[in-house]
């Protein structure tokens, strides 16, 4: 039991270790909304790799990481219109989470069902965003 616990401590202190990265890349800004001047953490996309990877890791904002984290708390509506200009990100974990959150709202909200329309999705995006949470 040890084992696990260690290895799992090992594991959040490499992804601790990406916040100065994720700062950089994401310009100090929430990945998602872009909300500034916010408290940011590190978020694993699943599926998540067997060793950490920045590169599955996004920075939220406390409101959008517990949207994302408690699907059941998950709120529809205009608060998440900031996907259609998100989805066109050049980071792909940030277009796979937008474009799983816009296929949430897309049965509600007609702009999210246009929005993923209208994007073009590399195949590893598309493949990634298809891939069970």
């Amino acid at each position: 039991m040890a084992k696990g616990y260690d290895e799992n401590q090992a594991r959040v202190a490499t992804i601790a270790s990406f916040g100065k990265d994720l700062a950089r890349r994401s310009r100090s800004r929430c990945e998602l909304c872009e909300a500034t001047g916010v408290k940011l953490t590190t978020f694993e996309v699943a599926p998540v790799p067997k060793e950490p990877s920045i590169d599955h890791c996004l920075f939220l904002c406390d409101d959008c990481r517990e949207q994302v984290e408690y699907p059941k708390r998950f709120q529809s509506g205009e608060r998440w219109r900031c996907l259609t200009q998100t989805l066109w990100s050049e980071v792909p974990v940030v277009q796979v989470m937008a474009v799983r959150l816009l296929r949430k709202l897309s049965g509600s909200q007609a702009w999210a069902q246009e929005a993923l329309e209208n994007a073009f999705l590399e195949p590893e995006i598309e493949e990634w965003a298809a891939k069970p949470e």
